[in-house]
């Protein structure tokens, strides 16, 4: 029981296994996370969540692509640590020592992607957690020339590939969460390149693509591949609207935003079906981050958001408006800090380990080179049509193939037919939230 042990220990709740640490062992990637050297945690490679203890200082990280939580319970003795991915899993731990009635989902924490945290195990009222930055990428460092923001934007996402790929079991399949627009298509074109030029075998590889009711995703799909000859690839994941479970979606993701929720409702149909065709499948790719890393999000639709708002706040939708400003969600952390859960928790709940190139720290730090003012002048349609052309010219110089650019559609608007979106996803967010709100009553 918790309450026979010194309050001093910590309890996490995160399953090793789901730590992908590239370059070094596990016990020395949280020896980097204890020492507290923002350097030191910066050189982890791969995807993490991890904490670490030095004697009553506790310090967690992780990477931008997975969440990492924690929760300060309260004994005679001086406060308790409890960290988990998810917010039911700390509920669950606390019901069975005897704690539940200090829970509640909103007194969680959420470790702001980027950041060290690091929290005293001492004394009460309980000690608020300090954050220090361990990824600062330069902003405006590249040249105004397309061609190479392509090449390294593309050359990055391809070696981060590479290294994953290394790491893996050497004839396990891979898949890629494909609807043909950029960020999927890059993802598909540069995984076929490295296989290839490895001389790992693309046969490992399909494009898993999600079509609910003769979604239009599927279309899109197959015109991408076509002019390529790589209609091999292509495995559609077909469904009935009837599947898509939006409430489900919010027990899994443990969140309420409508977008985010939207979003893990198609994943989770997309990841259901390919785990009833291949019972023993384990890795998939996305192309998550893209549209973060490249600023492609319509801003119209975001009261809160200008251009130069866009333009002017560095990592802005990769992690909101930043640890310490009045709208950083304390329980949920900001921007694809705290959306990532919309990828990894349907991914997580179908036994898959996925892997988001886009969302790596060297991909990242290439797109915040990108001189973003001086290509478009603060116009929002070139802002726009900037993504397709970074990309596309890469792809072209990483692979010597020419990629069509498709307009831009949300993953789970695309995997629906034309006009069906309203009625497949009818909740506010309101709604979300008391449902969410309902799973913890």
């Amino acid at each position: 029981m918790l309450t026979e042990r010194r309050i001093e220990r910590v309890a996490d709740l995160i399953d090793p296994a789901a730590n992908r640490v590239l370059g070094m062992s596990l016990e020395e990637a949280r020896r980097r996370v204890a020492s507290g050297s923002p350097e030191a945690v910066r050189g982890i490679g791969g995807s993490f969540a991890l904490v670490a203890r030095d004697g009553d200082v506790v310090r967690l990280a992780r990477s931008l692509d997975r969440p990492l939580r924690y929760f300060l319970a309260k004994e005679a003795d001086g406060p308790a640590l409890v960290v988990s991915d998810r917010i039911d899993t700390i509920r669950d731990f606390l019901n069975a020592h005897g704690l539940a009635g200090q829970f509640h989902p909103s007194y969680t924490r959420m470790v702001p992607a980027h950041h060290v945290a690091e929290l005293r195990l001492v004394g009460c009222p309980d000690p608020d957690a300090t954050h220090e930055r361990f990824f600062t990428p330069r902003g405006n460092a590249l040249p105004r020339d397309l061609d190479e923001i392509g090449r390294r934007y593309v050359g990055a996402l391809a070696d981060e590939i590479a290294a994953w790929l290394a790491s893996l079991p050497p004839r396990e399949p891979v898949g890629v969460l494909f609807s043909g627009g950029v960020d999927s298509g890059a993802i598909l074109l540069a995984a076929d390149y490295v296989l290839r030029s490895r001389g790992w075998g693309p046969a490992r590889l399909k494009a898993f693509t999600l079509s609910v009711g003769a979604g239009q995703d599927l279309a899109q799909a197959r015109a991408f591949l076509a002019p390529l000859g790589l209609e091999y690839y292509l495995e559609p994941i077909e469904t009935e609207p009837e599947s898509l479970e939006p409430l489900e979606a919010v027990r899994v993701v443990e969140d309420y935003k409508p977008l985010d929720i939207e979003s893990a409702t198609a994943a989770l149909a997309l990841c259901r079906g390919i785990r009833e065709r291949y019972p023993q499948w384990r890795f998939l790719l996305d192309g998550d981050g893209g549209d973060e890393n490249l600023k492609d999000y319509p801003i119209e639709e975001n009261p809160e958001l200008t251009i130069r708002s866009v333009l002017n706040n560095p990592l802005l939708y990769q992690e909101g408006w930043g640890v310490g400003k009045l709208k950083h969600s304390r329980t949920y952390s900001g921007g694809q800090s705290r959306s990532c859960a919309r990828s990894y928790a349907p991914l997580r709940r179908y036994g898959f380990e996925g892997f988001s190139p886009g969302m790596r720290p060297a991909v990242i730090e290439v797109a915040e080179g990108i001189p973003f003012t001086a290509l478009t002048g603060y116009e929002v349609s070139r802002l726009y049509a900037l993504k397709g052309e970074i990309v596309s010219r890469g792809i072209r110089q990483l692979t010597g193939r020419e990629m069509t650019v498709f307009p831009k559609r949300r993953f789970q608007h695309g995997a629906l037919p034309s006009g069906q979106a309203r009625r497949r996803f009818p909740f506010r967010e309101a709604d979300y939230r008391a449902h969410f709100d309902s799973l913890y009553a």
